[in-house]
């Protein structure tokens, strides 16, 4: 995953769910197709779905990859279900690069 993939968490801020995308991969990072590919730790931009007001959310380290880690933490790929904040994050997509593929468990 990297910037601009989509994640949903559930519950959102006010109980229904919220959408967002991971806005920001904090370093060390590693790339795939010339992108840095996110880890727990990295910020997504949510937005109320309720009020649509914005707010960050930041990618907890549950629930990635047990394999795989950057800089100590794990990598996040899609179809993670990551507790972050009051929720529960899951991670939709698209991939960063589909030659790249870790199939370690959460």
């Amino acid at each position: 995953m990297t910037i601009g993939a989509s994640v949903v968490v559930t519950p959102g801020v006010t109980g229904a769910p919220d959408t967002g995308t991971i806005l920001v991969v904090l370093p060390p990072w590693v790339t795939a197709g010339g992108m840095p590919l996110a880890t727990s730790g990295s910020i997504c931009l949510m937005a109320n779905s309720v009020t649509g007001a914005p707010y960050p959310l930041v990618i907890g380290s549950v629930g990635t990859s047990t394999g795989l880690q950057v800089g100590g933490q794990g990598l996040v790929r899609v179809g993670d279900r990551i507790p972050s904040g009051s929720g529960v994050l899951l991670v939709i997509g698209p991939p960063a690069a589909t030659f790249v593929t870790d199939t370690w468990p959460p």
